[in-house]
């Protein structure tokens, strides 16, 4: 097992890693749509969405993956009427590479986040 971490991407808000590879698999931790500074991105739920894949890339990169090696998503939006939105950009990320997905409504994000983001992905 190992722990992943870059500077690439925000750190962890609190006692976990920003993923971890275990054999050949990489399980990232939700990713919300903070700046590698720690800065939640402001705007509407495409911008938030944007800066969640760019954290997502900077945390498969250091372990060794990408997202065309993402086997499954799971997308938590604070509200299903952002869904066509959100899946707008997501398929900009996933468009001809399309991993199994959840995706789910919930009450709150941290940091009162629009979209959070997980994935596990195969390392190369």
């Amino acid at each position: 097992m190992k722990i992943i971490q870059t500077n690439q991407a925000p750190a962890a808000i609190g006692p976990y890693s920003q993923g971890i590879t275990v054999n050949n698999l990489f399980y990232s931790s939700g990713q919300i749509p903070l700046t590698a500074d720690g800065v939640m991105v402001e705007g509407n739920v495409k911008a938030q969405t944007h800066q969640v894949f760019k954290n997502l890339q900077a945390v498969l990169e250091e372990a060794g993956a990408s997202l065309n090696t993402v086997v499954k998503a799971t997308v938590f939006i604070k509200d299903m009427n952002d869904f066509s939105a959100i899946n707008e950009v997501y398929g900009e990320y996933f468009s001809t590479h399309k991993p199994a997905r959840s995706c789910v409504e919930v009450a709150r994000l941290p940091k009162d986040a629009l979209v959070e983001i997980e994935v596990v992905a195969l390392v190369k």
